[in-house]
């Protein structure tokens, strides 16, 4: 059986790997299959996708016009990989792979670039998808032909989308009560996984952020903690048979913005002393702490506080959220949580109660009264 989405498959009869691709013949006036064989699943994609690119004209000094006829959208999208394997973090380029190889490369693979047409994507793209995916399968297929647009000299439309309106749902946060609980919770029998909390809670940091932190990164004499690092579990593709497993991988925030340094409180520096400090992570030891643990020893503590299961994100909206309510600047919450832009911050966050409102007024009014007393 083949990868979903490719035309390579697994020869039962010799063990060899082989893959399929079109290519026009001009005496039959249509297209036709041939194949490339190897004893890798990589060898045969390394050859298939030179192959293709061959038969199209891609690699020769065809004019404008006559490779934006033969091309198919899967060599632009192959071409579009390799090429932006080296520029962009390795997760994020896992995840544009596992994007295409998963929605795309079944639903445009074999059409001419010049086929590719909104109406076709609209229809194509299955209803069950949630906004996010769909959003995001338009965002890497818009990539790959703006990348053709410039590699090949053509002017392909970009792909429009009509997203259906959605209410942008509240920001879930742990109430005062839940709060008191936890800490509560934290303060009894602390143990490192209660930390880790406490930081989440206090700082707004990320899962990710948490689990990649070392003691390096703290500076216990002016008080502050600099995030540099973070970890995630990203799919890793086997090159020798159709499975797909997860690795964990330590990389740089998700945003320049992201990498930040944070003034900590005495008082939560202070919690570190129930850590041994004699390995580089402070919450791993060896490694990074592995983010399920995390998330499974969170779940773990709101039960032992007797509250309703969560997720691990939870804290950062809480902590943002008190900010807000206790009257921190949006700039100084804005660079704490790493947001690229203050304008996230303030469309995520800032949204002021009626309580809130009636109190900016009643303070409007006081004003009032007072140049009316001055003008008597």
């Amino acid at each position: 059986m083949g990868r979903h989405g490719e035309n390579i498959r697994h020869r039962k009869t010799d063990g060899r790997w082989e893959g399929r691709y079109k290519v026009y013949h001009e005496e039959k006036k249509g297209y036709v299959y041939r194949s490339v064989y190897g004893h890798t699943y990589a060898e045969v994609r390394e050859k298939l996708t030179i192959k293709q690119l061959t038969a199209k004209k891609i690699l020769s000094g065809s004019s404008p016009n006559e490779t934006a006829g033969n091309a198919l959208f899967s060599q632009a999208a192959n071409e579009w990989l390799e090429f932006i394997r080296e520029k962009c973090k390795y997760s994020t380029y896992i995840k544009y792979e596992t994007i295409y190889r998963t929605h795309l490369a079944d639903l445009l693979g074999d059409c001419p670039l010049t086929d590719i047409t909104d109406t076709q994507m609209q229809a194509e793209i299955p209803d069950h998808l949630s906004e996010n995916q769909q959003k995001s399968i338009y965002c890497v297929a818009n990539q790959i032909l703006r990348y053709a647009n410039s590699r090949y000299r053509i002017n392909i439309p970009i792909l429009t989308r009509i997203s259906a309106r959605t209410e942008r749902k509240s920001i879930e946060t742990l109430s005062i009560a839940e709060q008191a609980k936890l800490f509560d919770c934290i303060y009894t029998d602390m143990d490192k996984y209660k930390v880790a909390i406490s930081f989440s809670l206090c700082l707004g940091l990320r899962l990710g952020e948490i689990c990649a932190l070392k003691w390096s990164d703290i500076d216990f004499s002016n008080l502050t903690m600099t995030i540099n690092h973070t970890v995630q579990r990203i799919t890793a593709m086997e090159i020798s048979d159709e499975t797909s497993k997860t690795n964990l991988l330590e990389s740089s925030p998700k945003s320049d913005c992201s990498k930040r340094m944070i003034p900590v409180s005495g008082e939560l520096l202070h919690m570190l002393g129930k850590i041994p400090n004699d390995q580089p992570y402070i919450f791993g030891g060896e490694k990074p702490l592995e983010p399920r643990t995390m998330q499974y020893q969170f779940k773990r503590i709101l039960k032992e506080a007797l509250i309703s299961d969560r997720n691990f994100h939870i804290l950062r909206h809480t902590f943002a959220t008190n900010c807000v309510e206790k009257g921190i600047d949006v700039k100084s919450l804005s660079e704490i949580l790493g947001h690229s832009d203050v304008k996230i911050t303030l469309n995520r966050y800032v949204h002021p109660t009626m309580d809130a409102k009636r109190l900016q007024l009643e303070q409007l009014i006081r004003f009032y009264n007072q140049i009316c007393e001055q003008a008597h």
